[in-house]
């Protein structure tokens, strides 16, 4: 038995190592020989009110930059714009500090900390720096995180008629953490899915249930490969290589059993 799901992709929004925006990612996704490995660029979000800018940490300047990339490409009222925000690791520079802390005799552990340790900060500050009061989901699934995080927009995009904005993404932790949960990078996608593609052609995704049991899709690009496997959030790089060259591909992301995602130009 299978179901599926189909929805156009309005915006896109890319942040990585040596992938500064979706603008120029495309390019280097097209011909991964030009890509360079270079540190991310994370700067702090300019929509947001000066008291929460400051707060912010790694994982929601990446969101946030993303998804205003997205949004900015589609045009879209975020005010009223639903969501999905997915990560495998939350802030884990704040995790740590917290770690630090509570190593510490005082034990004395700052709000601001702990109301950054919630699995759906990230979204929380969107919604700040948006005023939005529109549906808003925040899921965490360890390595599949972003599959699990396309699967929930799509249904939702498709079962609300509404269109949905998912924001993937993962930092690093500092060390010791890092020696436990080793984070290659810092990573973020944002897609945002519509049913109605207007009058634009715009790429269109079929996520297509399925009981095959088939290894996730890879990159022939080694070190773009590399990326993928050391990143949860970067487990969409095949699908972002695929919207990138605007030619057919079946795709399979790893993170929930059962289901195939499959890519190809809106006719």
């Amino acid at each position: 038995m299978s179901a599926t799901l189909c929805v156009v992709v309005r915006g896109i929004g890319l942040s990585g190592p040596g992938l500064t925006d979706w603008s120029a990612g495309r390019q280097l996704l097209r011909d991964p020989s030009a890509w360079v490995l270079q540190p991310t660029v994370l700067t702090a979000p300019g929509r947001l009110p000066p008291a929460e800018r400051r707060r912010a940490g790694d994982i929601v300047k990446l969101s946030m930059a993303v998804a205003d990339q997205a949004c900015a490409q589609a045009g879209i009222d975020t005010q009223s714009l639903a969501t999905v925000f997915t990560a495998s690791s939350g802030d884990a520079a704040n995790c740590h500090a917290l770690c630090e802390a509570l190593a510490t005799p005082q034990r004395a552990i700052s709000p601001t900390r702990f109301t950054n340790s919630v699995h759906n900060a990230v979204a929380g500050y969107w919604h700040i720096a948006t005023t939005s009061r529109a549906p808003s989901t925040s899921l965490c699934a360890h390595d599949g995180s972003f599959g699990a995080g396309l699967l929930e927009a799509m249904a939702q995009c498709v079962s609300a008629l509404r269109p949905v904005l998912l924001v993937a993404g993962d930092a690093p932790y500092p060390e010791p953490l890092h020696g436990v949960r080793p984070l290659s990078a810092a990573f973020g996608v944002a897609l945002l899915f519509d049913v109605d593609p207007g009058d634009a052609p715009l790429p269109m995704l079929t996520l297509r249930s399925s009981e095959a049991d088939a290894p996730a899709s890879e990159c022939s690009d080694a070190a773009l490969d590399a990326l993928r496997l050391g990143v949860p959030a970067a487990r969409s790089l095949p699908l972002l290589r695929a919207l990138a060259g605007g030619a057919p591909a079946s795709l399979r992301i790893e993170g929930l059993e059962g289901f195939t995602v499959e890519v190809r130009p809106h006719a």
